[in-house]
Protein backbone atom coordinates (compact mmCIF):
# COMPACT_ATOMS: atom_id res chain seq x y z
CA UNK A 1 0.00 0.00 0.00
CA UNK A 2 2.97 2.42 0.60
CA UNK A 3 4.74 1.63 -2.37
CA UNK A 4 1.51 2.58 -4.26
CA UNK A 5 1.25 5.80 -2.57
CA UNK A 6 4.93 6.54 -2.88
CA UNK A 7 4.53 5.84 -6.40
CA UNK A 8 1.14 8.15 -6.70
CA UNK A 9 2.54 10.98 -4.53
CA UNK A 10 5.59 11.04 -6.29
CA UNK A 11 3.85 11.14 -10.28
CA UNK A 12 1.40 14.01 -8.86
CA UNK A 13 4.68 16.31 -7.17
CA UNK A 14 7.54 15.32 -10.48
CA UNK A 15 6.16 13.25 -12.84
CA UNK A 16 8.95 10.66 -13.43
CA UNK A 17 8.09 9.89 -16.80
CA UNK A 18 9.59 7.24 -18.72
CA UNK A 19 10.96 6.90 -21.86
CA UNK A 20 12.56 3.51 -23.05
CA UNK A 21 15.03 4.53 -26.11
CA UNK A 22 16.90 1.68 -27.00
CA UNK A 23 15.11 -0.95 -24.41
CA UNK A 24 12.31 -2.11 -23.43
CA UNK A 25 10.56 -2.38 -19.74
CA UNK A 26 11.49 -6.65 -19.80
CA UNK A 27 11.71 -8.49 -17.25
CA UNK A 28 15.71 -9.75 -17.68
CA UNK A 29 18.76 -9.24 -15.42
CA UNK A 30 19.84 -5.63 -15.27
CA UNK A 31 22.37 -3.05 -14.14
CA UNK A 32 20.23 0.59 -14.27
CA UNK A 33 23.35 3.35 -14.15
CA UNK A 34 22.24 6.90 -13.94
CA UNK A 35 23.45 10.32 -13.05
CA UNK A 36 23.06 11.68 -9.54
CA UNK A 37 21.77 14.36 -8.63
CA UNK A 38 19.37 14.28 -5.78
CA UNK A 39 17.98 12.09 -2.68
CA UNK A 40 14.99 11.78 -5.24
CA UNK A 41 16.64 10.14 -7.72
CA UNK A 42 16.29 6.44 -6.40
CA UNK A 43 12.62 7.23 -6.10
CA UNK A 44 12.16 8.60 -9.52
CA UNK A 45 13.47 5.54 -11.24
CA UNK A 46 12.56 2.94 -8.79
CA UNK A 47 8.30 4.83 -10.00
CA UNK A 48 9.38 4.80 -13.77
CA UNK A 49 9.65 0.72 -13.77
CA UNK A 50 6.30 -1.42 -14.29
CA UNK A 51 5.41 -3.19 -10.82
CA UNK A 52 6.99 -6.59 -12.65
CA UNK A 53 10.51 -4.97 -12.74
CA UNK A 54 9.84 -3.20 -9.38
CA UNK A 55 9.88 -6.60 -7.66
CA UNK A 56 13.10 -7.91 -8.43
CA UNK A 57 14.90 -4.35 -8.73
CA UNK A 58 17.43 -3.20 -5.76
CA UNK A 59 18.55 0.58 -5.64
CA UNK A 60 21.56 1.20 -3.91
CA UNK A 61 21.01 3.79 -1.28
CA UNK A 62 23.71 5.46 0.84
CA UNK A 63 23.00 4.29 4.26
CA UNK A 64 23.82 7.42 6.03
CA UNK A 65 21.15 8.76 4.18
CA UNK A 66 18.38 5.89 3.77
CA UNK A 67 19.27 4.36 6.95
CA UNK A 68 19.12 7.18 9.08
CA UNK A 69 16.00 7.24 10.95
CA UNK A 70 13.16 4.36 11.39
CA UNK A 71 10.88 5.77 8.81
CA UNK A 72 13.22 6.51 6.23
CA UNK A 73 15.32 3.33 6.45
CA UNK A 74 11.23 1.41 6.65
CA UNK A 75 10.58 3.33 2.98
CA UNK A 76 14.03 1.94 1.72
CA UNK A 77 14.44 -1.71 2.92
CA UNK A 78 10.76 -2.74 3.23
CA UNK A 79 8.99 -0.03 0.18
CA UNK A 80 11.85 0.35 -2.15
CA UNK A 81 13.50 -3.21 -1.48
CA UNK A 82 17.05 -1.13 -1.17
CA UNK A 83 20.21 -1.95 -0.52
CA UNK A 84 22.21 0.34 2.02
CA UNK A 85 26.14 0.78 1.31
CA UNK A 86 28.27 2.11 3.56
CA UNK A 87 29.90 4.62 1.26
CA UNK A 88 32.92 5.15 3.65
CA UNK A 89 33.08 1.82 4.70
CA UNK A 90 37.07 0.62 5.40
CA UNK A 91 38.33 -2.72 4.16
CA UNK A 92 39.98 -4.92 0.99
CA UNK A 93 38.96 -3.66 -2.26
CA UNK A 94 35.81 -4.30 -2.95
CA UNK A 95 34.20 -4.75 0.07
CA UNK A 96 31.83 -2.24 -0.34
CA UNK A 97 30.33 -4.13 -3.59
CA UNK A 98 29.58 -7.41 -1.30
CA UNK A 99 26.06 -6.46 -1.10
CA UNK A 100 25.47 -5.54 -4.58
CA UNK A 101 27.07 -9.14 -5.44
CA UNK A 102 24.86 -10.98 -3.51
CA UNK A 103 21.49 -9.34 -5.11
CA UNK A 104 22.92 -9.55 -9.00
CA UNK A 105 24.28 -13.45 -7.28
CA UNK A 106 20.53 -14.13 -6.73
CA UNK A 107 18.86 -13.01 -10.17
CA UNK A 108 18.09 -9.57 -8.94
CA UNK A 109 18.59 -7.01 -10.88
CA UNK A 110 20.10 -3.18 -9.20
CA UNK A 111 20.03 0.62 -9.78
CA UNK A 112 22.89 2.69 -9.10
CA UNK A 113 24.30 5.82 -9.23
CA UNK A 114 28.29 5.33 -10.50
CA UNK A 115 29.28 8.75 -9.75
CA UNK A 116 29.21 7.79 -5.99
CA UNK A 117 27.68 10.83 -4.72
CA UNK A 118 25.73 13.88 -6.02
CA UNK A 119 26.59 16.03 -8.27
CA UNK A 120 25.61 19.72 -9.36
CA UNK A 121 25.82 19.69 -12.98
CA UNK A 122 23.18 18.68 -15.36
CA UNK A 123 25.25 15.74 -16.97
CA UNK A 124 27.49 13.09 -14.63
CA UNK A 125 30.89 13.33 -13.60
CA UNK A 126 33.02 11.19 -13.57
CA UNK A 127 32.27 7.61 -12.56
CA UNK A 128 33.67 5.20 -9.94
CA UNK A 129 35.23 1.57 -10.47
CA UNK A 130 32.06 -0.07 -9.21
CA UNK A 131 30.25 -0.20 -12.35
CA UNK A 132 33.37 -2.02 -14.23
CA UNK A 133 33.79 -4.49 -11.14
CA UNK A 134 29.97 -5.51 -11.62
CA UNK A 135 29.70 -5.43 -15.28
CA UNK A 136 33.03 -7.89 -15.23
CA UNK A 137 31.76 -10.00 -12.72
CA UNK A 138 28.29 -10.91 -14.28
CA UNK A 139 28.25 -10.52 -17.47
CA UNK A 140 24.99 -11.94 -18.19
CA UNK A 141 23.11 -8.50 -16.54
CA UNK A 142 22.26 -5.85 -19.46
CA UNK A 143 23.99 -2.76 -18.99
CA UNK A 144 20.89 0.11 -18.89
CA UNK A 145 22.34 3.86 -18.85
CA UNK A 146 19.66 6.04 -17.38
CA UNK A 147 19.22 10.01 -17.53
CA UNK A 148 17.48 11.73 -15.15
CA UNK A 149 16.13 15.31 -16.09
CA UNK A 150 15.47 18.03 -13.58
CA UNK A 151 16.04 16.27 -10.30
CA UNK A 152 18.50 18.27 -8.50
CA UNK A 153 15.72 21.39 -9.57
CA UNK A 154 12.72 19.02 -8.03
CA UNK A 155 14.73 18.40 -4.91
CA UNK A 156 17.17 20.67 -4.17
CA UNK A 157 20.26 20.60 -1.60
CA UNK A 158 18.98 21.76 1.89
CA UNK A 159 15.28 21.43 1.65
CA UNK A 160 12.95 19.07 2.81
CA UNK A 161 10.21 18.22 0.55
CA UNK A 162 10.05 18.26 -3.68
CA UNK A 163 9.15 21.39 -5.63
CA UNK A 164 6.40 20.26 -8.69
CA UNK A 165 8.97 20.24 -11.15
CA UNK A 166 8.56 17.86 -14.13
CA UNK A 167 11.13 15.23 -14.10
CA UNK A 168 11.75 12.42 -17.26
CA UNK A 169 13.59 9.42 -16.68
CA UNK A 170 15.25 8.24 -19.64
CA UNK A 171 16.04 4.05 -20.23
CA UNK A 172 18.53 4.12 -23.37
CA UNK A 173 19.94 0.95 -25.26
CA UNK A 174 22.07 -1.43 -23.35
CA UNK A 175 25.46 -0.50 -23.42
CA UNK A 176 27.61 -3.17 -25.29
CA UNK A 177 30.55 -4.75 -23.65
CA UNK A 178 34.23 -4.91 -25.33
CA UNK A 179 36.74 -7.81 -25.03
CA UNK A 180 39.61 -6.36 -23.16
CA UNK A 181 38.64 -2.94 -22.57
CA UNK A 182 40.40 -0.89 -19.93
CA UNK A 183 38.54 -0.11 -16.96
CA UNK A 184 38.87 3.57 -17.47
CA UNK A 185 37.87 3.14 -20.84
CA UNK A 186 34.91 1.39 -20.05
CA UNK A 187 33.65 4.11 -17.44
CA UNK A 188 34.15 7.04 -19.64
CA UNK A 189 32.08 5.27 -22.47
CA UNK A 190 29.15 4.56 -19.65
CA UNK A 191 29.26 7.85 -18.56
CA UNK A 192 28.85 9.12 -22.15
CA UNK A 193 26.13 6.39 -22.56
CA UNK A 194 24.19 8.49 -19.71
CA UNK A 195 25.01 11.72 -21.17
CA UNK A 196 23.73 11.02 -24.29
CA UNK A 197 20.43 10.16 -22.78
CA UNK A 198 19.91 14.70 -21.89
CA UNK A 199 17.79 16.15 -23.75
CA UNK A 200 20.51 18.68 -25.01
CA UNK A 201 23.60 16.46 -24.45
CA UNK A 202 26.93 18.54 -24.65
CA UNK A 203 30.50 16.51 -24.57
Amino acid sequence: MIDVVLIALTRFLVGGRARWTGALPESRQRIYFANHASHLDTLLIWSALPRPLRASTHPIAAADYWGRGSIRRHIALKVLNAVLVERSIKGPPGAALAPLRGVLSEGGSLILFPEGTRGSERLPGPFKSGLYWLAQDFPDAELIPTYLDNPSRAFPKGTFLPVPISCTVRFGAPLARRTGEEKDEFLERARLAVSALASDPIA
